[in-house]
């Protein structure tokens, strides 16, 4: 879904239907391929980008826009080829756009809200209850849910406070998901997390990113949804190369991964 700053896309409408765009063709497998484009078969991101908006003929039809745009990207595979996917679509559209790495939801959301970066490709239900938080304080009672025009409407209110304001989501859906090596589920008999907590007890090493220990969708939820007990915490990345790694060594016992990833057929 995309993500803009508020005012940015009041003075230029031709932004977010240029966004709203990749939204309508968009789909849950075709994450998973551009993904695997990239991780898997080593192809550039730029270039994966580039051959999916052109096979989905996104930019046929657009308003016209002006000005420059710097789409934010945050340091995972998805999050990058679709920073670049909205940069093509843009360009199209006759705006001077460009892609610029950012750090984690914390500073691009800053980023955002204060112009800095203009764009954003988001997740939906995270980035609302991040906003959720930011408005209401730690532990705000959650607005988001399987219901995606419920929880939209949640989101661009709670946005709105926040001078950012949200496109259409697309039909793609990428979750948090949390892995343990084959080797290690068959020796522990497990298929599920709360199997996990009751067969390892506190002998686990939880792996992510920076923020993991104190987000509510990462380690405080595993602990309190599941029960899982960590013995350690290694700092890596969010569902990137440095986590799969770490599971493969068996630096880590659990690693955070996304549900759209396009090399889990090959791990």
């Amino acid at each position: 879904m995309p993500a803009v700053n508020a005012k940015v896309a009041q003075s230029n409408p031709a932004l977010l239907p240029a966004l709203n765009a990749v939204s309508a063709k968009l789909t849950t497998k075709d994450l998973v391929t551009l993904n695997n484009d990239v991780d898997v078969q080593r192809k550039s991101a730029d270039d994966v980008a580039a051959a999916w908006a052109k096979h989905h003929d996104v930019a046929s039809g657009l308003t016209k826009g002006s000005g420059k745009v710097a789409v934010g990207a945050a340091d995972f595979t998805e999050s990058t080829v679709l920073a670049n996917v909205y940069a093509d679509v843009l360009k199209s559209a006759g705006f001077d756009a460009s892609v610029q790495a950012v750090g984690n939801r914390d500073l691009y959301l800053k980023a955002l809200e204060a112009g800095q970066i203009q764009a954003f490709p988001e997740y939906l239900a995270t980035v609302t209850e991040a906003l959720n938080a930011q408005v209401n304080g730690a532990n705000p009672t959650p607005v988001a849910s399987g219901d995606v025009q419920k929880t939209l409407a949640a989101g661009q209110g709670l946005a709105a406070k926040k001078n950012l304001k949200f496109g259409t989501p697309s039909g793609a859906a990428d979750q948090n998901a949390f892995a343990v090596t084959k080797a290690f589920a068959d020796k522990h008999k497990v298929t599920t997390l709360s199997q996990l907590a009751t067969a390892c007890g506190s002998d686990l090493v939880l792996g992510g990113p920076t923020e993991c220990p104190t987000r509510p969708f990462c380690q405080p939820g595993l602990q309190q949804t599941y029960g899982l007990k960590f013995s350690g915490f290694k700092q890596l990345d969010a569902g990137g190369p440095l986590t799969k790694t770490a599971l493969r060594q068996g630096q880590v016992s659990l690693g955070l991964i996304f549900s759209s990833d396009g090399s889990l057929a090959h791990s």
